[in-house]
């Protein structure tokens, strides 16, 4: 019970946190449980445990006699949210293409190859599903879970920002960028899983 639990107040966070991501849910937007218990199709408790795993990473705010609102885009914090991932990040994708079993390596090609369709129809919402997939299948593979802990909220506050600026150019250099990283990492070269990872970051800081 415990497990189906935790799987429906994940469903839920991840149903909510897409539409933070994908900015159906607006920045600033005020919104009551309710409506995020419809949006998410689950009932209170995931739900709100949900909602307490977005405040915490900074996604959403309760406000008391007001409701929940949906935390703005505060341009200022992307440089300080990079400067933490091009220290980590790159130490993560060493770690994985030590420790990755054949199922998540396989799984990434999943992501490569879901991330390349989506390059060649210019979707946009289906690249950065691909892209969260990626982050996931990293943090399991990764045996630091502090690590990945601490990445995972930098993490969704950058697809955020990328997608309110998205264009199809951006979108084929990030997935061309994320396709060398998993090319890396299948191949379990952990030097060039590094380098791969760091052109990434330094992208994304860029743009």
């Amino acid at each position: 019970m415990a497990s189906e639990a935790e799987s429906l107040s994940r469903q839920a966070y991840r149903r909510l946190e897409n539409l933070i991501v994908t900015m159906q849910l607006q920045p600033g937007a005020l919104v009551t449980e309710k409506q995020l218990r419809g949006l998410a199709g689950q009932g209170r408790t995931p739900v709100r445990e949900a909602i307490q795993k977005l405040e915490w990473q900074g996604l959403m705010t309760v406000r008391p006699r007001v409701g929940l609102q949906v935390t703005e885009i505060i341009e200022s914090d992307h440089d300080a949210i990079m400067q933490v991932r091009r220290q980590l990040e790159p130490a993560a994708a060493m770690l994985v293409a030590e420790h990755a079993d054949e199922e998540q390596r396989t799984a990434l090609l999943d992501c490569a190859r879901a991330m390349g369709a989506a390059a060649v129809s210019g979707d946009i919402p289906g690249f950065l599903e691909a892209d969260k997939r990626f982050d996931e299948i990293l943090e399991e593979a990764c045996p630091n879970r502090f690590l990945t802990a601490a990445l995972a909220p930098l993490q969704t506050h950058s697809r955020r920002r990328w997608f309110s600026t998205a264009s199809i150019e951006r979108l084929d250099q990030a997935v061309t960028r994320h396709v060398a990283v998993i090319r890396a990492i299948r191949a379990g070269d952990v030097e060039a899983a590094r380098e791969a990872m760091e052109a990434l970051l330094a992208h994304m800081t860029n743009s």
